[in-house]
């Protein structure tokens, strides 16, 4: 390579947090399978741009310090949280009827397929099989079957997440997953539920460690929304771009459902692994050029876990890929700042050095809500980043074939 490829790879390795013989291994197959050259300059040099662009419309100089450019995207994020409620007509996230509001317009702006998702009545006969002890307490029911016949179904599962212990979950109630065969599934539409105002309580604890009120559950396709109020700048913005988040995860774990139904023998052991997110933890060797595919954001658990520096693709990034685009649309003329930056990020100077600063819009509404605990993220650019180094040579398309066709497998080589 001639000094400026050398100087890009160095650079964007750099930025990944990646050792460059890595880097360089798989660039280099890649431009042997593909024929295509000079991609990891023309991605360094796009990083540059980009960036150039947003400190200008910023009233930055490329000089600025990055705790300057953290603080001007924080800023801007506050300012079109605001501006997004606005788009949204003032809605009150405590409100019920605003919640259901906001949801029935991103369902219209968000082509959701339908796909195959647990049965209602399977549903019903695992918590007929194990009674949740917790939620029955709570709800004063002396049965399963009582409870069944009382709540929403989709309501119910939704209040396990919180309801009911780890111990009990794991333990007791997720083993009976091991059962399930593909006659236990049915095509559907993906379910989105405000929940009742009666949960908010015990949902307390909840909400301050995951610090967002909403969420999902794969097997039964529902996207589920707390309607209670964090009392934090961005929540709003974090709100709505969770619910697009999901409305894009939620149908493509159907999809790798319905590729496990010609495989019945091992179908309810892809199910376990898709709802425990498995991640390969063992490392290997090839000759070739090794992916990973990580189905969750390790940083999140260890933000030095080795699987983060090794080559790897992100379904998490590229759902929050196609919601940052929805988000974008939908926000107005301010939020095109934010458009095609899920993958940008560089080094500035700071004191005693440099640091790394994302110009990710997950990122910054993410360090926005946990301002005031001095935490900054940076783990959805550098993942997005992965999968852009990807596509810059496979496409789109590309990438969404090697993650749905890998995800279980865990690795791949090329």
């Amino acid at each position: 390579m001639i000094d400026v490829e050398n100087q890009s790879l160095e650079h964007i390795a750099r930025i990944l947090r990646a050792d460059k013989d890595d880097v360089l291994k798989a660039v280099s197959r890649f431009e042997t399978v593909t024929g295509k050259q000079d991609i990891v300059p023309r991605l360094a040099a796009e990083n540059t741009t980009r960036i150039d662009n947003c400190l200008s419309a910023l009233g930055l100089a490329r000089a600025a310090a990055a705790h300057d450019i953290y603080a001007a995207l924080i800023s801007k994020m506050e300012a079109d949280d605001y501006r997004l409620r606005g788009v949204f007509g003032e809605p009150a996230v405590t409100s019920p009827t605003d919640v259901e509001r906001v949801l029935t317009r991103l369902r219209e702006a968000v082509h959701v397929p339908a796909g195959l998702y647990l049965k209602r009545e399977k549903a019903a006969e695992f918590l007929c099989s194990a009674p949740p002890p917790h939620l029955l307490a709570y709800l004063g029911y002396s049965s399963a079957d009582t409870l069944i016949e009382r709540e929403d179904l989709f309501e119910t599962y939704s209040a396990l997440r919180f309801m009911e212990d780890r111990t009990w979950m794991n333990e007791t109630f997720l083993p009976q997953y091991a059962s399930l065969t593909p006659d236990d599934f049915e095509e559907r539409e993906v379910a989105v539920r405000v929940l009742d105002p009666k949960w908010n309580k015990e949902a307390e604890t909840f909400l301050h460690k995951k610090w967002h009120n909403i969420s999902h559950l794969k097997e039964l396709g529902v996207v589920f929304v707390i309607p209670a109020a964090l009392g934090i700048p961005g929540e709003f913005m974090r709100m709505v771009s969770l619910i697009l988040h999901y409305l894009y995860e939620v149908p493509f774990y159907a999809e790798l459902v319905r590729q496990g139904v010609g495989i019945p023998e091992l179908f309810a052991e892809r199910i376990i692994s898709l709802l425990a997110g498995d991640v390969i933890d063992r490392r290997m060797e090839s000759e070739k050029s090794l992916w990973l595919v990580v189905q969750r954001y390790l940083a999140k658990d260890d933000p030095y876990d080795w699987r983060l520096a090794v080559p790897h693709l992100s379904p998490e990034a590229r759902h929050w890929a196609k919601a940052e685009e929805a988000l974008v649309t939908l926000g107005g003329d301010e939020m095109r700042f934010w458009r095609g930056l899920g993958w940008v990020g560089d080094y500035f100077k700071s004191d005693g050095g440099e640091t790394l600063v994302s110009f990710n819009l997950v990122d910054t509404v993410m360090s926005l809500v946990k301002q005031k605990e001095l935490v900054k993220y940076l783990y959805h650019h550098q993942e997005a980043l992965w999968n852009r180094l990807f596509t810059a040579y496979f496409g789109e398309k590309g990438l969404e074939h090697f993650l749905k066709e890998y995800l279980l497998t865990g690795y791949f080589e090329i």
